[in-house]
């Protein structure tokens, strides 16, 4: 399991609700919920966290998945 350097992790912050991240498994959680009251859930990828808002986490997966496809 990758971890995220407890320098690094004590300045990040979620994106969605500004609050301090914690590391639990290979994600990490925000400390405080967003306006629904629900805590977000980042990955970490290549020891990377992918510090995007869920809404936009899908479109930047399907925009990277296309660019390779086709052929110039």
């Amino acid at each position: 399991m990758p971890k995220v350097s407890p320098e690094l992790l004590s300045i990040l912050r979620c994106p969605v609700s500004g609050s301090p991240l914690v590391q639990e498994g290979e994600e990490l959680v925000s400390t405080a919920g967003d306006s629904t009251g629900k805590k977000l859930r980042y990955a970490i990828e290549d020891g990377i966290p992918l510090l995007l808002p869920p809404e936009l986490l899908a479109a930047a997966h399907a925009a990277t998945s296309g660019q390779h496809d086709s052929k110039a």
